[in-house]
């Protein structure tokens, strides 16, 4: 529950929309599909009566939670109606209306659920996380997945990593062969035993190459399996899951509030990756990690392919959800992207992401990129 906003009597006067495409620096592969030469992002704005502003992104993927041009319209059409105009006391009846007004685009709500809560921390002075409640953590270990079809491209930033500080790295698997799999994995535990190594599969196996090809990662005793199999082979997930000693870890499966308790009641997983970006933004996102809590399981910090602006988001909501207990993977930024939307350097320390104290989501962000990278836009 959001708390403090109901002091803010300011309308929102104008919404701000841009569709970017920004050059990543590697093809990056994953089960379901491959990210190559930019990701696309969408990122809104929200400008109050005295001039402040707040910013959000949307960060969608085609194959996993939708398209960038639906999230573009999605506000820049059919959410914009709802907010302009509105006040920033407002917040929870105007998301409520906007959760209705558009089907899926979970991107979208996110993004506009940031730029809320940014613009109203900063008119309160006071962070996002107090604004979502108690802040339980000030630091989060980072996660850096692997995901270059060139390994020794994947090595020569696993050393990068190393010299970070970071200590946790998540294999992307399914997407070459299970040979291939087999192999990376041993080499990483073999020459990088200082690394704890998880291992993802987005969805990129049938069935039948689960039950064989996981019960066999499983002997090598990697620190989570996250998602096998496709998001609607339940049976499938809790058949791998009793197979396995490593924790099986749900993500496509589980979206939203709703998916997490079908999940706990036909036991398919021993734990859930959270992304604002799926759960519709980071109150979602909080309510699926109680859900996974109250039944024992931990969550885990995930993200799609994000700029600095929505790993923010994220930080902000791990910083406040005891159960997110798992680490986070907001390394895009830092070892993804060519350049960043942020002008400072998004908040790594030694292996580790930075809770913000400033007001709203605690960075600013360079205009200028928005124009640099901008393929369409709708400003007020």
């Amino acid at each position: 529950m959001v708390s403090n906003l109901a002091t803010l009597e300011e309308k929102i006067v104008a919404m701000d929309v841009w569709h970017l495409s920004m050059p990543v620096n590697s093809r990056r592969d994953h089960g379901i599909g491959t990210i190559a030469n930019a990701i696309e992002i969408i990122v809104v704005r929200l400008t109050s009566e005295s001039g402040q502003t707040g910013y959000g992104e949307g960060s969608p993927w085609s194959v996993f939670t939708g398209t960038p041009e639906a999230s573009y319209a999605a506000l820049d059409r059919y959410l914009r109606p709802h907010v302009v105009g509105q006040r920033l006391n407002q917040f929870s009846d105007t998301m409520a209306i906007c959760r209705r007004a558009v089907v899926h685009c979970t991107e979208a709500k996110s993004a506009l659920e940031s730029a809320w809560l940014d613009l109203s921390g900063r008119i309160l002075k006071q962070p996002v996380w107090a604004l979502l409640g108690e802040q339980c953590r000030s630091r989060i270990p980072l996660s850096v997945s692997l995901a270059n079809p060139e390994f020794d491209d994947d090595i020569a930033l696993v050393e990068r990593l190393i010299d970070d500080g970071v200590g946790l790295v998540k294999l992307k698997t399914g997407f070459k062969d299970h040979a291939f799999d087999m192999m990376r994995l041993e080499h990483l535990q073999t020459n990088y035993p200082q690394l704890t190594v998880r291992i993802d599969y987005n969805q990129g196996l049938s069935v039948d190459e689960a039950l064989k090809q996981v019960p066999e990662i499983d002997q090598l005793a990697p620190s989570f399996i996250e998602q096998p199999v496709a998001h609607y082979e339940y049976d499938a997930m809790a058949k791998l899951r009793s197979m396995t000693k490593a924790p099986l870890l749900a993500d496509e499966s589980v979206f939203g509030p709703h998916d997490m308790r079908r999940a706990i009641k036909e036991e398919i997983c021993d734990g859930v990756s959270v992304k604002i970006m799926k759960s519709a933004g980071m109150m979602q996102g909080m309510e699926v990690a109680q859900i996974a809590g109250n039944a024992g399981l931990p969550a885990y910090g995930g993200d799609m392919f994000e700029s600095g602006l929505a790993h923010l988001a994220g930080v902000h909501m791990i910083a406040s959800t005891p159960n997110i207990t798992l680490g986070c993977e907001f390394y895009h930024a830092t070892y993804y992207l060519n350049e960043d939307l942020l002008i400072l350097p998004f908040p790594i320390e030694e292996g580790e992401v930075m809770v913000p104290n400033d007001p709203g989501l605690g960075m600013e962000i360079d205009s200028s990129r928005l124009e640099k990278y901008c393929q369409v836009n709708s400003l007020s």
